[in-house]
């Protein structure tokens, strides 16, 4: 319904299905086009908590929520918090945990987090700034007053103050995959369930991109031309999985000169020496290479083209998460 009722409140789902969405912005779209929409924010971490801060939850005015801000404890009443909100056309910000006065809301954690919920006024702009940001793979930073909740987007990773609340957006990690194999086809297909974009290169495979995937670009051109239409970033990994040993020498030698954060190349451990060799050879130095996965993935024994994509997906969350600590 388009219209907020505060008489009735919506029933809370019984599985948290609405944490599941990390990506907020089609959904914001999409509350947007039903009627008039709320944003909360993390915005202060006080001792230990299962989110980070500048984590988000939209609100429809029908009650319908996406995103997450703690671990299920304050979800519920942080959703009835930005109907009174919207209802009242002012911002609020609220606190929970230790030392908090609602002592009826506690913390699993032992934490305590202040959380900002605002009406998001002229959503569809919002959505419109953020999205093209994100095409164009720039970073830009989410300002938002804290008196009045009013936002606008400003270039590059910015802080914030006591007047403003200051939440980042990086382009999504992004995965250039080459190869054809099952478990190329593999890690096209589980990499969008955690976040992760994916370009796949078939050189000289058919013309269309495999089903059943969603995928930020397909190229079925020769390995030399793909490679040199490709724009590296540090928010993107290069793995090839192309069991070629031509090819993977092409490819992670072109990846390690960019500023790609993570190259991996699928094969045995007993060709790495001979791979690390070629590419000292090739004029690729030592602190490049230590961008270098080889084999590519995590060790965790897996055997399946499944369990092979789930460890080379984890490989590159862990190398992202590990540079942003």
């Amino acid at each position: 319904m388009s219209a907020l009722d505060t008489s009735t409140a919506p029933v809370w789902p019984a599985w948290p299905d609405y944490a599941l969405a990390e990506d907020l912005l089609p959904l914001l779209r999409e509350f947007a086009h039903r009627g008039r929409v709320a944003l909360a924010t993390l915005v202060t971490v006080q001792g230990p908590s299962p989110r980070p801060v500048g984590s988000e939850m939209a609100i429809a005015a029908d009650g319908t929520v996406a995103g997450y801000v703690s671990g299920g404890c304050v979800e519920a009443a942080v959703a009835g918090e930005a109907a009174l909100a919207l209802a009242e056309g002012r911002p609020r910000l609220l606190d929970y945990g230790v030392g908090s006065d609602v002592v009826d809301i506690q913390l699993s954690c032992g934490g305590r987090i202040g959380i900002f919920v605002r009406e998001l006024r002229e959503p569809s702009a919002y959505v419109h700034a953020l999205g093209a940001a994100r095409r164009e793979r720039r970073t830009v930073t989410s300002l938002v007053d804290a008196a009045t909740g009013d936002w606008r987007i400003g270039d590059g990773a910015q802080a914030g103050d006591d007047a403003t609340y200051a939440v980042v957006h990086r382009p999504p990690l992004r995965l250039v995959a080459v190869g054809g194999d099952p478990v190329t086809l593999a890690v096209a297909r589980l990499a969008p369930l955690v976040g992760v974009d994916v370009v796949l290169l078939r050189p000289h495979g058919p013309a269309s991109p495999p089903p059943d995937t969603t995928l930020a670009a397909y190229d079925a051109r020769s390995l030399p031309v793909a490679l040199a239409d490709l724009v590296l970033d540090d928010r993107t990994a290069v793995y090839s999985l192309s069991h070629d040993a031509e090819v993977d020498h092409l490819v992670a030698a072109h990846a390690l000169d960019s500023p790609a954060f993570a190259v991996g190349v699928l094969g045995s451990r007993n060709k790495i020496g001979a791979r690390i060799q070629r590419l000292r050879d090739h004029g690729v130095d030592e602190d490049a290479l230590d961008r270098l996965q080889l084999p590519a993935g995590l060790p965790i024994g897996a055997q399946t083209p499944h369990g092979i994509a789930l460890s080379i997906l984890a490989q590159i969350c862990q190398r992202d998460r590990a540079r942003q600590a």
